[in-house]
């Protein structure tokens, strides 16, 4: 059984449930999950969980994410995006410092509120199931995290801005930009979207499709294969004493001094335990009051 993360580069065209469709034909396995969905239009970095490596799907989705995008100045669209349909179309009369000091000042925390083209859920409806129906709800604003936006041009004539955002999870880009553009009084629309990190992974190591097709013809698979525990790698390593091994394949809590070697002082927070053989169980967090390590994720 296949067991890791591939970085996928999702092409244009392309559902994030797409892409997952295709790698289950491609890889012969059913148990693959996205880690954040791309918009069909947009393209980049989309992480693919396969086999045991499925439970951290929500450990990336929680990754911040970098993104570049082309802001459209001059035009408000319903699905905020340029593959939707314009709803006003007004003068672009910004200066290029104007229209900086609006973009930067999204850096920092901001309420934002959801678009209705998203695949947010209400009452057990995606929202963008009753945008199609011409529909619209009231949503409640979400608190955001831009880490940073860095403009890298200005089209004064086309009246477009090209922008890298580094962001915390859950911001929509198109809304960012729907907002910069009522900031600036002249509407604004995303002609474009690449997603180009979502932690660490990047846009400069990520595989189309049809490499990892190439791959799997040639039995070079473990090329693209990320091991599910490399993802983990931030966390301290600890070592099973051999004969305690039962307990963890097991799932359960285990002591101090079931360790290989010991520490002085149990390590707080999540880490990484491996069995005698160094196979690798799954993720434990101490606990102090029951003064043992206990399970978090289990990936044996």
């Amino acid at each position: 059984m296949i067991n890791g993360i591939i970085n996928i580069n999702k092409e244009k065209g392309y559902t994030s449930h797409d892409v997952v469709a295709k790698m289950r034909g491609i890889l012969k396995t059913k148990k693959i999950g996205h880690t954040g969905t791309l918009d069909p239009d947009a393209e980049g970095v989309l992480p693919l969980c396969i086999g045991n490596a499925t439970k951290l799907v929500d450990f990336i989705t929680d990754k911040d994410k970098t993104y570049q995008a082309v802001l459209k100045l001059g035009i408000t669209t319903d699905t905020q995006d340029i593959t939707g349909k314009v709803m006003k179309t007004s003068d672009v009369n910004v200066t290029v410092d104007e229209i900086e000091k609006v973009i930067k000042g999204y850096i920092g925390g901001y309420m934002q509120l959801p678009p209705m083209y998203s695949a947010i859920k209400v009452n057990g409806q995606k929202l963008y199931e009753l945008a199609r129906q011409g529909k619209e709800i009231k949503r409640e604003r979400r608190s955001v995290i831009i880490h940073d936006i860095k403009v890298l041009d200005i089209n004064e004539e086309e009246h477009e801005a090209t922008i890298i955002v580094n962001c915390g999870k859950g911001t929509y880009i198109r809304t960012l930009i729907n907002d910069i553009g009522e900031d600036l009084g002249c509407g604004g629309t995303m002609k474009s979207l690449i997603r180009t990190a979502v932690g660490d992974f990047n846009i400069r190591n990520a595989y189309k499709l049809s490499d990892i097709e190439e791959l799997v013809k040639a039995d070079e698979l473990e090329k693209a294969l990320q091991k599910t525990e490399d993802v983990l790698s931030a966390y301290p390593k600890l070592v099973m004493d051999k004969e305690f091994d039962k307990l963890v394949h097991n799932g359960n809590p285990f002591l101090n001094k079931h360790l290989a070697e010991p520490s002085q002082s149990p390590l707080e927070g999540m880490v990484r335990v491996y069995d005698g053989d160094n196979t690798f169980i799954g993720l434990y967090k101490y606990d102090k009051d029951k003064k043992g390590y206990y399970p978090v994720k289990m990936f044996l």
